[in-house]
Protein backbone atom coordinates (compact mmCIF):
# COMPACT_ATOMS: atom_id res chain seq x y z
CA UNK A 1 0.00 0.00 0.00
CA UNK A 2 1.28 3.52 -0.51
CA UNK A 3 1.71 6.28 2.15
CA UNK A 4 -1.64 7.90 2.99
CA UNK A 5 -0.11 11.87 2.34
CA UNK A 6 -4.06 13.47 2.54
CA UNK A 7 -6.72 13.37 5.22
CA UNK A 8 -7.81 10.06 4.52
CA UNK A 9 -11.07 9.26 2.56
CA UNK A 10 -13.59 6.01 2.49
CA UNK A 11 -11.63 4.33 -0.13
CA UNK A 12 -8.32 4.68 2.39
CA UNK A 13 -10.29 3.59 5.30
CA UNK A 14 -11.72 0.35 3.28
CA UNK A 15 -8.07 -0.40 1.83
CA UNK A 16 -6.96 -0.29 5.33
CA UNK A 17 -9.31 -2.52 7.03
CA UNK A 18 -8.25 -5.29 4.30
CA UNK A 19 -5.01 -5.10 4.29
CA UNK A 20 -4.51 -5.10 8.06
CA UNK A 21 -6.88 -7.90 9.07
CA UNK A 22 -3.93 -10.36 9.51
CA UNK A 23 -2.41 -8.37 11.84
CA UNK A 24 -5.21 -8.10 13.81
CA UNK A 25 -8.50 -9.56 14.84
CA UNK A 26 -12.21 -8.19 15.56
CA UNK A 27 -13.10 -7.33 18.71
CA UNK A 28 -16.58 -7.63 20.29
CA UNK A 29 -19.31 -5.57 20.99
CA UNK A 30 -20.93 -5.87 24.41
CA UNK A 31 -23.35 -3.83 26.40
CA UNK A 32 -24.67 -3.92 30.06
CA UNK A 33 -28.08 -3.54 31.21
CA UNK A 34 -26.82 -1.84 34.34
CA UNK A 35 -24.74 0.79 33.08
CA UNK A 36 -28.04 1.55 30.37
CA UNK A 37 -30.19 2.15 33.11
CA UNK A 38 -27.46 4.64 34.95
CA UNK A 39 -26.91 6.67 31.39
CA UNK A 40 -30.81 6.68 30.60
CA UNK A 41 -30.48 5.51 27.17
CA UNK A 42 -28.44 2.27 25.62
CA UNK A 43 -24.56 2.08 25.39
CA UNK A 44 -22.79 -0.46 22.90
CA UNK A 45 -19.15 -0.99 24.18
CA UNK A 46 -16.34 -1.74 21.25
CA UNK A 47 -14.33 -3.80 23.25
CA UNK A 48 -10.29 -3.35 21.90
CA UNK A 49 -9.29 -3.97 25.54
CA UNK A 50 -9.59 -7.87 23.37
CA UNK A 51 -7.53 -6.42 20.67
CA UNK A 52 -3.66 -7.79 19.55
CA UNK A 53 -2.12 -6.30 22.22
CA UNK A 54 -4.46 -5.79 24.25
CA UNK A 55 -5.44 -2.23 22.61
CA UNK A 56 -6.76 -0.49 19.78
CA UNK A 57 -2.73 0.69 18.85
CA UNK A 58 -2.00 -2.42 17.02
CA UNK A 59 -4.36 -1.53 14.07
CA UNK A 60 -2.74 2.13 13.33
CA UNK A 61 1.00 0.34 13.96
CA UNK A 62 -0.11 -2.38 11.35
CA UNK A 63 -1.29 0.11 9.08
CA UNK A 64 1.76 2.26 9.06
CA UNK A 65 3.86 -0.78 8.68
CA UNK A 66 2.36 -1.77 6.23
CA UNK A 67 2.85 1.12 4.11
CA UNK A 68 6.89 1.38 4.86
CA UNK A 69 8.69 -0.02 1.80
CA UNK A 70 10.06 -3.07 2.24
CA UNK A 71 13.94 -1.75 1.64
CA UNK A 72 13.44 0.91 4.25
CA UNK A 73 11.10 -1.65 6.50
CA UNK A 74 14.09 -3.95 6.74
CA UNK A 75 16.37 -1.83 9.13
CA UNK A 76 13.58 -2.08 11.57
CA UNK A 77 10.78 0.37 13.09
CA UNK A 78 10.88 2.49 16.23
CA UNK A 79 8.33 4.92 18.47
CA UNK A 80 8.32 6.48 21.42
CA UNK A 81 5.07 5.69 23.77
CA UNK A 82 4.32 5.17 27.48
CA UNK A 83 2.87 1.40 26.54
CA UNK A 84 0.28 0.45 24.18
CA UNK A 85 1.75 2.19 20.59
CA UNK A 86 5.17 0.52 21.80
CA UNK A 87 3.78 -2.89 22.10
CA UNK A 88 1.94 -2.39 18.94
CA UNK A 89 5.13 -1.39 17.28
CA UNK A 90 6.98 -4.03 19.01
CA UNK A 91 4.46 -6.84 17.74
CA UNK A 92 4.10 -5.29 13.98
CA UNK A 93 8.29 -5.22 13.82
CA UNK A 94 8.00 -9.02 15.11
CA UNK A 95 5.84 -10.03 12.26
CA UNK A 96 8.20 -8.74 9.53
CA UNK A 97 10.77 -10.81 11.56
CA UNK A 98 12.99 -6.91 11.75
CA UNK A 99 14.25 -5.12 14.68
CA UNK A 100 12.37 -2.86 17.23
CA UNK A 101 13.52 0.08 18.53
CA UNK A 102 10.77 1.65 21.54
CA UNK A 103 11.79 4.91 23.68
CA UNK A 104 9.81 4.58 26.91
CA UNK A 105 9.38 7.81 29.59
CA UNK A 106 10.92 6.44 32.91
CA UNK A 107 7.29 6.13 34.49
CA UNK A 108 5.65 4.44 31.75
CA UNK A 109 3.80 1.50 33.63
CA UNK A 110 5.83 -2.05 34.16
CA UNK A 111 3.35 -3.99 32.56
CA UNK A 112 3.39 -2.06 29.50
CA UNK A 113 7.19 -2.04 29.41
CA UNK A 114 7.63 -5.59 30.14
CA UNK A 115 5.40 -6.89 27.23
CA UNK A 116 7.34 -4.23 24.93
CA UNK A 117 10.05 -6.16 25.96
CA UNK A 118 8.47 -9.44 25.79
CA UNK A 119 7.84 -8.79 21.91
CA UNK A 120 11.45 -8.63 20.88
CA UNK A 121 12.10 -4.50 21.84
CA UNK A 122 14.92 -2.88 22.36
CA UNK A 123 14.19 -0.14 24.96
CA UNK A 124 15.34 3.38 25.67
CA UNK A 125 14.41 4.95 28.67
CA UNK A 126 14.01 8.74 28.53
CA UNK A 127 12.67 11.80 31.27
CA UNK A 128 8.63 11.72 31.44
CA UNK A 129 8.32 14.75 29.06
CA UNK A 130 7.89 15.23 24.92
CA UNK A 131 10.96 16.78 24.74
CA UNK A 132 13.07 14.07 26.06
CA UNK A 133 10.97 11.53 23.90
CA UNK A 134 11.62 13.07 20.99
CA UNK A 135 15.40 13.63 21.77
CA UNK A 136 16.34 10.11 22.88
CA UNK A 137 14.40 8.93 19.75
CA UNK A 138 16.45 10.85 17.12
CA UNK A 139 19.59 9.45 18.57
CA UNK A 140 17.95 6.00 18.02
CA UNK A 141 16.88 6.76 14.37
CA UNK A 142 20.62 8.37 13.85
CA UNK A 143 21.85 5.20 15.01
CA UNK A 144 19.64 2.17 13.87
CA UNK A 145 18.49 3.54 10.68
CA UNK A 146 14.78 2.91 11.79
CA UNK A 147 11.73 4.08 10.37
CA UNK A 148 9.54 5.93 12.87
CA UNK A 149 5.87 5.20 13.37
CA UNK A 150 4.49 8.30 15.25
CA UNK A 151 2.04 6.94 18.03
CA UNK A 152 -0.81 9.24 16.85
CA UNK A 153 0.08 12.09 14.08
CA UNK A 154 0.38 10.48 10.69
CA UNK A 155 -2.61 9.67 8.30
CA UNK A 156 -1.39 6.03 7.79
CA UNK A 157 -1.51 5.72 11.89
CA UNK A 158 -5.16 7.84 11.82
CA UNK A 159 -6.60 5.36 8.83
CA UNK A 160 -5.67 2.19 10.83
CA UNK A 161 -7.28 3.61 14.19
CA UNK A 162 -10.19 4.50 12.39
CA UNK A 163 -11.16 1.25 11.57
CA UNK A 164 -12.04 0.42 15.34
CA UNK A 165 -15.17 3.07 14.31
CA UNK A 166 -15.65 1.21 11.08
CA UNK A 167 -16.30 -2.33 12.78
CA UNK A 168 -18.53 -1.14 15.31
CA UNK A 169 -20.74 0.90 13.11
CA UNK A 170 -20.83 -1.86 10.56
CA UNK A 171 -21.99 -4.12 13.80
CA UNK A 172 -24.37 -0.90 15.01
CA UNK A 173 -25.03 0.76 12.40
CA UNK A 174 -28.30 2.39 14.41
CA UNK A 175 -26.17 4.78 16.78
CA UNK A 176 -26.77 8.42 17.12
CA UNK A 177 -23.36 9.27 19.24
CA UNK A 178 -20.20 7.84 18.66
CA UNK A 179 -17.25 8.38 21.27
CA UNK A 180 -13.71 7.64 22.03
CA UNK A 181 -10.70 9.11 24.23
CA UNK A 182 -8.33 11.97 23.12
CA UNK A 183 -4.55 12.08 23.93
CA UNK A 184 -2.75 12.68 20.65
CA UNK A 185 -5.91 12.18 18.90
CA UNK A 186 -5.41 9.60 16.64
CA UNK A 187 -8.13 7.24 17.71
CA UNK A 188 -10.92 10.30 18.06
CA UNK A 189 -9.65 11.41 14.39
CA UNK A 190 -9.93 8.34 13.09
CA UNK A 191 -13.26 7.57 14.71
CA UNK A 192 -14.27 10.83 14.17
CA UNK A 193 -13.73 10.25 9.73
CA UNK A 194 -15.13 6.50 10.11
CA UNK A 195 -18.16 8.07 11.31
CA UNK A 196 -18.47 10.92 9.10
CA UNK A 197 -18.52 8.70 6.07
CA UNK A 198 -20.34 5.66 7.34
CA UNK A 199 -22.47 6.88 9.36
CA UNK A 200 -22.79 10.43 8.44
CA UNK A 201 -25.76 11.47 11.13
CA UNK A 202 -24.46 10.78 14.08
CA UNK A 203 -22.35 12.91 16.64
CA UNK A 204 -19.26 12.74 17.35
CA UNK A 205 -17.96 13.26 20.68
CA UNK A 206 -14.65 12.95 22.63
CA UNK A 207 -13.52 12.54 25.95
CA UNK A 208 -10.22 13.26 27.84
CA UNK A 209 -9.43 13.47 32.17
CA UNK A 210 -10.11 17.20 32.97
CA UNK A 211 -6.09 17.20 34.48
CA UNK A 212 -5.22 17.23 30.47
CA UNK A 213 -8.04 19.10 28.83
CA UNK A 214 -5.67 20.24 26.01
CA UNK A 215 -7.55 18.79 23.52
CA UNK A 216 -11.16 20.57 24.89
CA UNK A 217 -9.10 23.68 24.71
CA UNK A 218 -7.51 23.02 21.48
CA UNK A 219 -10.72 22.49 19.88
CA UNK A 220 -12.08 25.90 21.25
CA UNK A 221 -8.86 28.13 20.51
CA UNK A 222 -8.12 26.12 17.19
CA UNK A 223 -4.84 25.57 18.11
CA UNK A 224 -2.48 23.52 19.75
CA UNK A 225 -2.67 24.10 23.13
CA UNK A 226 -0.42 22.14 25.80
CA UNK A 227 -1.24 20.95 29.43
CA UNK A 228 0.88 22.14 32.57
CA UNK A 229 0.64 19.12 34.30
CA UNK A 230 0.14 15.12 33.50
CA UNK A 231 -0.47 13.45 36.24
CA UNK A 232 -3.21 11.58 35.03
CA UNK A 233 -3.91 8.16 36.10
CA UNK A 234 -5.37 8.15 32.23
CA UNK A 235 -1.38 7.39 31.67
CA UNK A 236 -2.65 6.73 27.49
CA UNK A 237 -3.69 10.49 27.53
CA UNK A 238 -1.30 12.51 28.52
CA UNK A 239 0.06 13.65 24.95
CA UNK A 240 -0.89 16.57 23.20
CA UNK A 241 -2.83 16.82 19.89
CA UNK A 242 -0.55 16.83 16.53
CA UNK A 243 -1.46 18.57 13.50
CA UNK A 244 -3.06 16.76 11.76
CA UNK A 245 -5.20 14.92 14.30
CA UNK A 246 -6.36 18.49 15.58
CA UNK A 247 -7.29 19.63 11.96
CA UNK A 248 -9.49 16.50 11.74
CA UNK A 249 -11.20 16.97 15.19
CA UNK A 250 -11.83 20.53 13.78
CA UNK A 251 -13.82 19.42 11.04
CA UNK A 252 -15.86 16.60 12.39
CA UNK A 253 -16.42 16.49 16.30
CA UNK A 254 -18.94 18.21 17.61
CA UNK A 255 -17.52 18.17 21.38
CA UNK A 256 -15.11 17.08 24.05
CA UNK A 257 -15.62 16.27 27.47
CA UNK A 258 -13.60 16.15 30.37
CA UNK A 259 -13.79 13.66 33.25
CA UNK A 260 -12.46 14.07 37.17
CA UNK A 261 -9.70 11.55 38.23
CA UNK A 262 -12.12 10.05 41.05
CA UNK A 263 -14.78 9.78 38.21
CA UNK A 264 -12.67 7.81 36.11
CA UNK A 265 -11.53 5.32 38.57
CA UNK A 266 -14.86 4.82 39.99
CA UNK A 267 -16.05 4.11 35.99
CA UNK A 268 -13.20 1.86 35.42
CA UNK A 269 -14.17 -0.20 38.58
CA UNK A 270 -18.19 0.05 37.57
CA UNK A 271 -16.56 -1.70 33.90
CA UNK A 272 -14.46 -3.80 35.70
CA UNK A 273 -17.89 -5.43 38.11
CA UNK A 274 -20.49 -4.71 36.16
CA UNK A 275 -19.34 -6.46 32.47
CA UNK A 276 -16.63 -8.57 33.63
CA UNK A 277 -13.92 -7.47 31.88
CA UNK A 278 -10.51 -5.65 32.25
CA UNK A 279 -10.31 -2.39 31.47
CA UNK A 280 -7.56 0.21 31.94
CA UNK A 281 -7.80 4.08 33.04
CA UNK A 282 -7.89 6.03 29.72
CA UNK A 283 -10.84 3.27 28.46
CA UNK A 284 -13.12 4.49 31.17
CA UNK A 285 -12.51 8.00 30.51
CA UNK A 286 -15.43 8.47 27.63
CA UNK A 287 -18.23 6.59 30.27
CA UNK A 288 -17.36 8.71 32.66
CA UNK A 289 -17.73 11.45 31.27
CA UNK A 290 -21.28 10.33 29.88
CA UNK A 291 -22.23 9.74 33.70
CA UNK A 292 -21.22 13.01 34.78
CA UNK A 293 -23.11 15.06 31.66
CA UNK A 294 -25.68 12.64 30.95
CA UNK A 295 -28.34 14.96 29.02
CA UNK A 296 -27.10 14.18 25.97
CA UNK A 297 -26.86 10.72 26.19
CA UNK A 298 -30.79 10.41 27.60
CA UNK A 299 -32.80 8.29 25.09
CA UNK A 300 -30.04 7.67 23.09
CA UNK A 301 -27.84 5.02 21.55
CA UNK A 302 -24.01 5.67 22.06
CA UNK A 303 -21.35 3.71 20.75
CA UNK A 304 -17.48 3.76 23.06
CA UNK A 305 -14.41 2.90 22.03
CA UNK A 306 -12.90 0.73 25.02
CA UNK A 307 -9.36 1.49 23.86
CA UNK A 308 -7.61 -1.54 26.25
CA UNK A 309 -6.81 -3.30 28.88
CA UNK A 310 -3.29 -3.47 30.11
CA UNK A 311 -3.81 -2.74 33.82
CA UNK A 312 -0.89 -3.67 36.28
CA UNK A 313 -2.77 -5.50 38.66
CA UNK A 314 -0.08 -4.42 41.52
CA UNK A 315 -1.14 -1.07 41.35
CA UNK A 316 -5.50 -1.49 41.00
CA UNK A 317 -6.70 2.48 42.13
CA UNK A 318 -9.42 1.23 43.68
CA UNK A 319 -8.64 0.95 46.95
CA UNK A 320 -7.30 4.23 47.23
CA UNK A 321 -9.33 6.96 45.47
CA UNK A 322 -7.99 10.02 43.97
Amino acid sequence: MEPIRRIPQPDDLLATQKAIAPLIQRTPVLTCKYIDNRVGGQVYFKCENFQKVGAFKMRGAASAALRVPEEIRSRGLATHSSGNHAQAVARAARFFGIPAYIVMPENAPRIKVEATRDYGATIRFCQPNQASREEELEKVLASTGAHFIHPYNHYDVIAGQATAAMELLEECPFLDLVMAPVGGGGLLSGTALATHYFRKDAQIIGAEPKRVDDAARSLRSGKIEVNERTDTIADGLRTTLGELTLEILRKYVSEILTAEETGIVNTMRLIWERMKIIVEPSCAVPLAAVLAYPAPFRGKKTGIILTGGNVDLETLPFSHLV
